[in-house]
């Protein structure tokens, strides 16, 4: 056989052994054959580059280079499901669509709703042409690269046998399925156990860590985390049958991992026998549900019964009640974070909670600890909120143990001894020593890199953990000392050692405003940072503002105006701004930002929706403020004006006009404002539009 069909040879059978284990769960070779098989194909293409395929198993890897994401518009808009908690409100729906249908009898299909992050998959002649997230619903992020790397997804579908009188319908030309990505309960659990060890912030749950996963600039990490997908929902222009559930049994015949717990039924009561075997079922599930989703059948009836502003009528989703466990209180220990604020956590006995083990729970502040009257050996209700994050719900008073003493919220901080201090108006306990304590020496020096602030993305908090404990950095100046020679080890590692110094060189373009953000002053976040750094202008006049000056700032309170005069008197923080004056960072706005500034849009509240041709979202987001506006997410009362560029979503057109809030198109803005050339707005390059 020669090498060219060798290579076709290869990757039918390599797609076909993915489908086998990824899918049905039905492996028919080893992992070692498999890893024979792909090796050589690899070889062979390495070999044959005009045999390059996108969809070849090969790129199921992903790449080390950073993939930026361009914004995609949907064909079909991806709507959002009305929710429920309640069997009545089920049934109010129930009889909505009976009323909406006349009477005629339809047919539900009953399936599990997956907690993940939704996709939809185009297939053009059979081969994945384009992943996009749902985003808002009318966009969203082309991440077709990552998506590839989720072996439970059909690059290439195989073709139906065309002599075969039972065979399932072909599949159109060109088709859209939409589903869930996925991680795993077993991998999010390993991976959340491995960032424990490396002592790296734990994701909150399977969505969350999915979500971070999948929007990944590096495909090659996609690949590592092993991410899965269950797919609900096929449309296009020639779809096999008539019925959902029809359709997706198809699917399942084309290569798509479709879930088994579909059920068509017809009557009130089998909705709710559904619900009460999943709620309990659900839990032995290898991934993570949060409910159930109710649809009309008929894609006929799907049509006459349409849509509201926001969701479709001819469908529901049931979410299921918080799972709630009794587990005993053996310990409470405080972490300390960046900006010294002390944070008490619970720890318990082990126990299973909505399919991960629970050992550990936040307990926010003293004042939650004494609402609870906790003492150690409780027996304490534990849920997870939105089956997220655990959190203590409530104490079984009738067990508690008569030698149970009450929890005691420490009064030193437990890294470095400081007595702990509690500013007026916070509920959060604070270790004061914030330049000799050593988590928050690593804390400030991780914001500080960090994409909002200075941008230093070849660095990460391991490397900063690393760097601490050899001693190279105590601070974020030392940042601006390091050398290849330093980081390189044995030798080996001459291309990233100089890729993080040249990262670290590159931060000294950061505008001023974003260094005021990255020096990490207690309350002063990303948008108070800016108010700062447009009112001063420049670093020295901001570190001789007093109080009075400071709270003239709208935006500055008392509390944030007290923290940075304290950290503009702090000697060892002068000598680390002076030394990063002097490393070449910006200390002051720059004169394109000084002559753009005005006040023309001072004291209103902008809302920005929908698509624009002129500029993008976050060019107008720098627009607004450098002209004295404030970007606000959501239209209430207190909204000056909507910037509406084109599909401004329905939902905040119809608040708008109940309000009665003012909508400018984007034409009138740029002539009503008389606005600068959008080349001479210098806004945050982090939050700049991603584009390929």
């Amino acid at each position: 056989m020669d090498e060219i069909k060798r290579i076709e040879q290869l990757r039918k059978e390599l797609h076909e052994h993915n489908y086998r284990y990824y899918v049905l769960n039905q492996p028919t070779i080893g992992d070692q054959d498999f890893d024979f098989m792909m090796h050589e194909l690899q070889d062979l293409e390495a070999k044959h580059p005009e045999m390059a395929d996108p969809n070849s198993p090969t790129q199921r890897v992903g790449s080390d280079l950073n993939e930026e994401f361009h914004q995609v518009e949907h064909k079909y808009p991806m709507l959002s499901l009305a929710n429920t908690y309640n069997e009545q409100d089920v049934a109010d729906w129930y009889e909505s669509v009976k009323k909406g249908l006349a009477g005629e009898d339809f047919e539900v299909c009953c399936e599990m709703k997956y907690d993940g992050l939704s996709i939809s998959l185009t297939y053009v002649d059979g081969k994945l042409v384009q992943a996009v997230t749902r985003g808002d619903g009318v966009h969203g992020d082309d991440v077709t690269a990552n998506v590839k790397t989720i072996r439970s997804i059909p690059l290439v579908l195989t073709p139906p046998a065309t002599d075969d009188l039972f065979a399932a319908p072909a599949y159109p030309r060109e088709f859209e399925i939409r589903g869930e990505i996925l991680m795993p309960w077993s991998v999010f659990e390993r991976l959340n156990k491995e960032r424990e060890e490396a002592e790296e912030p734990l994701f909150a749950n399977p969505r969350n860590a999915a979500s971070g996963t999948l929007k990944s600039q590096k495909s090659s990490l996609v690949a590592s985390r092993q991410l899965d997908a269950y797919l609900y929902y096929l449309l296009g222009e020639e779809l096999p049958a008539e019925g959902h559930f029809e359709n997706l049994e198809v699917a399942r015949s084309w290569g798509f991992k479709i879930s088994e717990g579909m059920k068509k039924v017809k009557t009130l009561q089998e909705i709710y026998d559904f619900i009460n075997y999943w709620d309990t079922e659900r839990k032995k599930l290898p991934v993570a549900t949060d409910g159930i989703v109710l649809k009309v059948n008929s894609l006929r009836q799907q049509r006459a019964l349409g849509f509201t502003a926001k969701s479709p009528r001819w469908a529901i989703a049931y979410k299921f009640k918080a799972e709630r466990v009794c587990t005993r209180l053996n310990e409470v220990t405080y972490q300390v974070g960046r900006t010294g604020a002390i944070t008490p956590v619970a720890n318990m006995d082990p126990v299973q909670l909505a399919g991960t083990t629970v050992k550990r729970a936040t307990l926010n502040n003293e004042d939650f600890i004494k609402s609870f009257d906790l003492h150690i050996g409780d027996y304490v209700y534990v849920e997870k909120g939105g089956e997220i994050i655990p959190k203590i719900v409530g104490v079984d008073i009738d067990q508690r143990p008569i030698i149970a003493q009450p929890v005691e919220f420490i009064k030193r901080c437990p890294e470095c001894g400081t007595p702990l201090v509690r500013y007026e108006g916070e509920a959060a306990w604070y270790c004061p020593n914030d330049t000799g304590c050593p988590p928050q020496i690593k804390g400030r020096i991780e914001h500080f890199i960090a994409r909002k602030a200075m941008n230093i993305d070849s660095l990460g908090p391991e490397t900063v953990d690393d760097y601490y404990r050899h001693h190279l950095i105590n601070n974020i100046a030392d940042l601006y000392d390091i050398d290849v020679q330093q980081i390189n080890g044995d030798g080996s590692r001459t291309k990233s050692a100089q890729r993080i110094v040249n990262g670290i060189a590159a931060s000294k373009e950061v505008p001023f405003e974003r260094v005021v953000f990255a020096l990490g002053i207690r309350f002063v976040g990303e948008t108070s940072a800016k108010l700062l750094a447009r009112h001063f202008k420049n670093i020295d006049a901001l570190m001789n503002a007093g109080l009075e000056e400071l709270q003239e700032i709208e935006g500055i309170g008392e509390v944030m105006a007290k923290s940075i005069i304290t950290y503009f008197h702090n000697e060892d923080n002068l000598k680390i701004i002076e030394r990063l004056r002097n490393y070449g960072l910006q200390m002051e706005l720059s004169e394109a930002q000084t002559a753009n500034v005005s006040d023309k849009l001072a004291g209103q509240s902008v809302v920005i929706s929908g698509v624009f041709a002129h500029h993008s979202r976050d060019e107008y987001k720098a627009i607004i403020e450098q002209n004295g506006g404030k970007n606000v997410g959501s239209i209430s009362s207190k909204t000056s004006f909507i910037l509406a560029g084109e599909n401004m979503g329905p939902s905040k057109l119809q608040k708008a006009e109940k309000l009665g809030i003012r909508i400018i198109s984007e034409e009138e803005f740029l002539e009503l404002y008389k606005f600068m050339p959008i080349s001479k707005v210098i806004p945050n390059p982090s939050l700049r539009p991603n584009k390929k």
